[in-house]
């Protein structure tokens, strides 16, 4: 059925087939240059770029990944190693206090800023936090069976990695660890599954610990990064409105891990980072956890609850977030999680934890971004709820135990390259014939932001048209008909995230589509591919945060840009997030922005001398230009460091 569907559309479009899109708008498809599918305008780019691919994995941030990266000759990073946090070996460095992580209280009302009372002697204990006892499979053939996305040699590593200890501490690691970021790798292989930290959106403002107080000329926000341990040992992933259990213990220190690039981890991606281009400024655009962030990817922002006029309307009461702590406690939240709150009316002062959050905002020297942030009376996603729509295009349950956001009219990027004749598609691993059961259910439903929109979903055309699974993508690749735009998304598997995934297996991810594309000349030759994750997992990170408005940004993520374009431009600086990708779009076809309220907006940052960290016109995201070096013949020169 798929095969007749494709076979179909690529003969229509031949043709010069119109189809119906947005709002039943017309789409006119046509044939390209070197046989790909083309939208009208797929080729009137202001940069030789014909086609942009953005995969994205999961939950890691730029330190905990490139903590001891060294860059090329003649390049600088900020990281770990660099800001002397610990040494080559991985041993504490001599600045390794920068990275001290406190204890705090706050047993009244939620705050972003909670009174700091001691730091820890050493990190609190680890836990296993969710890390599977044995590995997915027990063969390579029985991987092989289920898992599509791997290279052949790759296969071994479903079969390997597991802890072999039950659900509690993870006794791989000492008790006494050192108050600051610790190798992973000194206790566990590369090839093990590790927990995973606490990652929503209030105890990530709250980790941040965002001062004004603390400002500084190289961190004007104030945002230190020094409570991480102490909201996973408080409140860790949220209370979801039942009360504290007298055993709590949290999930411990597992934010303060990070792995050692020059000592042989993740290989794959450091070759890539010294041979094409990586950012060491770009951020996750939404304070918490995956669905809030890949919306951004989709939308510019995040999406609010709305009713069948697609106005904003009132969320069931169990579903706001409340992070006030609860009576008698320190700092375990009222209301929070995923069967819990998850929405947040930010318009309005007095709700819990919006106040907190505002009067933060309202102490910075500049304006955040008010356009966006926050219309009046709406209540917006800041976690991970299912989409409206389920892949056939029928409407997901409602209801106060349901936890799906209802159908959103708000614009997205997808409509906004329907009307402006500009081709994309979101490839969702696990996705087959219109359904995301593939793959052992294992398909990421919250990851597609179009799966929440309206006038995609309900539009079957446009549905059949856009949303694919791996086997199109590569069959897409071989056949010369990728689109313009495309985003792609691994199953949970190999979408890298701490413990259902392993990073090096998003590294096997990407290298497998990476050497289809290369070994397609005419595609190569005019391809971006970038490689982010969706947000930082909750990790530790030393980087600049630029706060823009109620939602973020938040901590610092790696960006790789692969394309005969990057090759030798090495470290770049510019203030990046999200949104920078639906920015890149937009400049490079010539489109407006995604909606008036969206961050696409905003100005590309300018800098001072001294600091390319930090955009004086704040708030500002660049559009990822920087990532490139379109004034020479690609692939010729050794590359500059761009600021």
């Amino acid at each position: 059925m798929q095969r007749l569907r494709r076979r179909k559309w690529l003969a229509a479009i031949a043709l010069g087939t119109m189809v119906l899109g947005q709002g039943g708008a017309p789409i006119l498809y046509a044939q390209g240059e070197a046989g790909e599918l083309a939208g009208l305008n797929d080729r009137a780019t202001a940069t030789p770029i014909k086609h942009v691919m953005l995969i994205i994995g999961e939950n890691r941030t730029f330190d905990h990944l490139f903590g001891t990266f060294r860059p090329n000759p003649g390049q600088s990073v900020l990281n770990l190693l660099s800001e002397g946090v610990v040494n080559p070996d991985g041993t504490p460095g001599p600045n390794f206090a920068q990275a001290q992580q406190w204890q705090a209280s706050d047993t009244d009302t939620y705050s972003v800023h909670p009174g700091k009372t001691e730091p820890f002697s050493s990190l609190p204990r680890l836990t296993t936090g969710g890390a599977p006892t044995n590995p997915p499979f027990a063969s390579v053939s029985a991987a092989e069976e289920v898992e599509p996305a791997l290279r052949q040699p790759d296969y071994n590593l479903l079969t390997i990695g597991g802890t072999g200890l039950p659900s509690g501490l993870d006794t791989r690691f000492p008790a006494d660890l050192a108050d600051g970021p610790f190798d992973i790798t000194d206790y566990v292989s590369w090839d093990d599954y590790t927990g995973s930290p606490v990652h929503r959106f209030f105890q990530m403002w709250q980790q941040a610990d965002c001062d004004r107080d603390a400002a500084t000329q190289t961190n004007p926000s104030g945002c230190q990064e020094d409570l991480l341990p102490w909201v996973e040992v408080t409140v860790a992933t949220g209370s979801n409105g039942q009360p504290r259990l007298a055993n709590f213990s949290g999930e411990g220190a597992l934010a303060m891990g990070y792995y050692d690039v020059e000592q042989g981890d993740m290989k794959y991606f450091n070759q890539l980072a010294h041979k094409f281009a990586l950012s060491d400024n770009y951020h996750q655009a939404i304070m918490g956890g995956t669905g809030a962030n890949h919306l951004a990817i989709g939308y510019g922002t995040t999406i609010f609850y709305a009713g069948a006029n697609g106005q904003p309307a009132v969320p069931p009461s169990n579903q706001i977030e409340n992070p006030n702590p609860q009576s008698g406690t320190n700092n375990f939240y009222t209301q929070d999680g995923y069967g819990g709150g998850s929405y947040v009316n930010c318009s309005d002062g007095s709700q819990p934890g919006v106040g907190a959050v505002r009067g933060y905002l309202a102490s910075l020297p500049y304006p955040t971004f008010r356009n966006g942030d926050c219309k009046s009376g709406a209540y917006y996603l800041v976690n991970n709820y299912n989409p409206g729509y389920l892949g056939t295009g029928q409407p997901a349950p409602l209801g106060a135990n349901q936890f799906t956001v209802p159908p959103t009219q708000q614009s997205n990027l997808g409509t906004l390259l329907l009307a402006h004749q500009v081709s994309w598609r979101y490839y969702g691993e696990g996705w087959a014939n219109g359904q995301e059961t593939g793959e052992n259910s294992t398909y990421c439903n919250i990851c597609n932001p179009f799966l929440y929109s309206t006038q995609i979903m309900s539009d079957a055309t446009t549905r059949q048209n856009n949303l694919e699974g791996i086997r199109d993508l590569y069959s897409d690749i071989a056949q010369g008909t990728l689109p313009a735009v495309s985003i792609v998304k691994p199953d949970s598997y190999l979408d890298g995230h701490p413990a259902s995934s392993k990073f090096e297996l998003f590294e096997a991810f990407c290298k497998k589509i990476i050497d289809q594309v290369r070994a397609n000349p005419e595609l190569w030759k005019d391809t971006a591919i970038l490689i982010t994750v969706d947000e930082g997992g909750g990790y530790y990170d030393s980087g600049y945060i630029q706060p823009l408005d109620f939602f973020g940004d938040g901590t610092r993520i790696p960006l790789l840009v692969v394309s005969p374009y990057s090759e030798g431009v090495g470290m770049v600086h510019n203030y990046y997030d999200h949104v920078s990708f639906a920015k890149f779009v937009e400049a490079n076809w010539n489109l407006p922005p995604i909606s008036d309220r969206s961050r696409d907006n905003l100005p590309n940052p300018t800098v001072m001398a001294g600091n390319p960290y930090v955009p004086v016109n704040s708030p500002a995201i660049g559009d990822l230009m920087d990532m490139f070096n379109f004034t020479r013949e690609h692939g010729r020169d050794s590359g500059r460091e761009r600021n």
